[in-house]
């Protein structure tokens, strides 16, 4: 049957323009800081991505891919710097070495609980302070992607219950906790990939180790080999996880694209905060019932810590201010007085805390 020349134009013209949007559709490459699979590849990794296809409708494709299949865990921000793939997902916590500004972002012992950081993040300035920074310093766009509750302090070999017993700790830590345990308690500090830590800790290649919140540490199965958790997470009261582009990639998407490239992303945040918390309080009935011994930090030793943390982070502020340098502390100071007045100013909030 032969078409009507009108009906074989429209059939023409429309395979036409469906080509067109599929020429127009754009494909990222996002390695990760952590394994494809885990909790955290999960929750954040793909959550952005599926968020991304549904509120793109398709026209933006982001390709996950675990820590070391396209790039080493800790060299994502290189990776997206050096043009290897377009994006990289990973955490300031793993810059804190190359500059401590990092730190504010990724938190410190005495920083915000996760509820206050959200706050701060999108509403208090954070998330600007962040995209400035890492355009300033590396050509970057950040993206935020990821928001978490507190961590636990410490999957160990051995009981910690004193600043004492820091002392000669072999520790798989990062951020701005290696650096103040390090400097401050002289312990060990060592870091290895997400990957590699519950070997390192079932072989007793460290002492104790920290990764993440209850619910995903219980994903990972630290308590099984190790026959104490410390808590709480003091070293770790919140944490961040970032989607980095190059700023030029990102400048020439067109507005309504990064609009919902954002939405995808604060989604993400939301959904998974809640993921955190849910996953949390049932990680916690699971390790009440295993083996494992639960230490609960004394609140005099949790003071002593969150105290030695902004320590840390004053000092490394004004001493970059010393150098010619106030970004960190301009970043710091809106960080602190937010965190004063979230406590300040929260008495009429109910808490569920027996």
């Amino acid at each position: 049957m032969k078409l009507p020349v009108l009906a074989s134009a429209a059939v023409l013209a429309t395979s036409l323009f469906t080509q067109s949007i599929l020429a127009a559709e754009i494909t990222w490459k996002m390695p990760a800081a952590i394994s494809e699979g885990s909790f955290f590849y999960n929750n954040f990794m793909q959550r952005f991505a599926d968020n991304v296809e549904v509120m793109t409708n398709g026209k933006l494709e982001i390709k996950p891919f675990g820590a070391g299949v396209v790039v080493p865990a800790f060299k994502v921000y290189e990776a997206v710097q050096d043009g290897i793939v377009e994006a990289g997902h990973s955490t300031p916590s793993y810059l804190v070495n190359q500059d401590p500004t990092n730190a504010i972002f990724a938190s410190f012992p005495g920083g915000m609980s996760g509820e206050a950081t959200l706050h701060w993040i999108y509403n208090g300035g954070g998330e600007k302070m962040l995209q400035d920074f890492r355009r300033e310093k590396m050509g970057l766009h950040s993206i935020v992607v990821g928001i978490g509750t507190s961590e636990i302090l410490a999957h160990s070999n051995k009981p910690i219950r004193t600043t004492a017993d820091l002392k000669g700790l072999k520790y798989r830590t990062s951020g701005a906790w290696a650096a103040v345990v390090k400097d401050v308690y002289g312990a060990i500090p060592t870091v290895v990939p997400g990957g590699e830590i519950y070997t390192l800790l079932q072989r007793k290649g460290v002492d104790a180790i920290e990764w993440s919140t209850p619910g995903a540490n219980l994903s990972e199965g630290f308590h099984e080999v190790a026959p104490y958790i410390i808590l709480p997470g003091v070293h770790q009261p919140s944490f961040l996880w970032e989607v980095v582009v190059k700023e030029e990639t990102w400048s020439a998407l067109p507005k309504l694209l990064q609009q919902q490239i954002n939405a995808a992303a604060k989604l993400t945040t939301y959904e998974s905060f809640a993921k955190f918390g849910h996953s949390d309080i049932a990680a916690m009935i699971e390790y009440k019932k295993s083996k494992a011994e639960i230490i609960q930090l004394d609140k005099s030793v949790v003071k002593e810590l969150r105290t030695a943390g902004r320590d840390w982070a004053m000092k490394q502020a004004a001493e970059r201010t010393e150098n010619g340098d106030p970004r960190m502390q301009k970043i710091l100071d809106s960080y602190l007085t937010y965190q004063r007045n979230w406590a300040a100013n929260t008495g009429y909030l109910v808490r569920d805390s027996q």
